[in-house]
C-alpha cells in the first residue's frame, strides 16, 4: 500500500522529457568543436495586404500578419510579436533543456513577455525623426517554472539558459544585418 506521498508524487505530471542521452551527445559535439557556426535561412513571401508565409526547412509555412488597427487582417502575430514568441520559445528551450541536463523533471514552464516599442513611424511612412529609437526599448520576461528541484536551483537554470539564450543574445546585442535588393 501507498503512503500519502507517495500517491501525490504518482500524480504529479511532467512535461514530456528531452532525450537526455540525445542532449548529452548534442553537448559534446559541441564541446567537440566550439567554433562551429551554422546558417540558418528562411524565405518570407507577401501574399497581400500585411498576410506573409515565412517558410522554413520544410516546414509548414509560419503566417504573420497585422493586427486591424495596423491594417492587417488580424490572422497571425505580426513581426514584433513573432520576435517576443521567438524570444520566449529560446528561453523555454533552454530552461528544459538545462533541467534536464541536471536531471530535473519540470512540471510547469510558462514564459511570460512583453515589450515597448514605438510605431509611429508607420515601417518609415510616418513620424521619421531620426532620433527616435526604433524596435523594442524595454522587454520584461518572466519565467514561471516549477519542478522536482528546489526553487533555488529551478531560478538557477533560468537564469542559466537566459544567459546562453541564443535569441536573447541576438537582442542583447547589435548584430551585422544586410539588407539588399537582389
Amino acid at each position: 500500500m501507498s503512503t500519502p506521498a507517495e500517491t501525490v508524487k504518482s500524480s504529479v505530471s511532467y512535461l514530456r522529457p528531452i532525450d537526455g542521452d540525445g542532449l548529452s551527445a548534442l553537448a559534446e559535439k559541441g564541446k567537440a568543436n566550439p567554433n562551429a557556426v551554422v546558417t540558418l535561412k528562411a524565405k518570407t513571401v507577401c501574399e497581400g495586404q500585411f498576410r506573409m508565409q515565412t517558410y522554413v526547412r520544410d516546414l509548414a509555412p509560419m503566417l504573420i500578419d497585422e493586427p486591424p488597427h495596423l491594417l492587417g487582417e488580424n490572422n497571425a502575430p505580426n513581426p514584433s510579436e513573432a520576435v517576443l514568441a521567438t524570444l520566449g520559445a529560446c528561453l523555454a528551450v533552454g530552461v528544459h533543456a538545462n533541467a534536464t541536463a541536471k536531471g530535473v523533471r519540470l512540471t510547469k514552464l510558462d514564459v511570460y513577455l512583453e515589450g515597448d516599442i514605438n510605431v509611429t513611424a508607420v515601417w518609415g511612412t510616418g513620424d521619421l525623426d531620426e532620433t527616435k529609437p526604433l524596435g523594442f526599448t524595454d522587454v520584461r520576461v518572466k519565467i514561471d517554472a516549477e519542478g522536482d528541484a528546489p526553487k533555488e536551483i529551478i531560478d538557477e537554470i533560468v537564469a542559466h539558459s537566459n544567459v546562453w539564450s541564443p535569441v536573447a543574445n541576438t537582442l542583447r546585442r547589435n548584430v551585422n544585418l544586410v539588407v539588399e535588393p537582389t
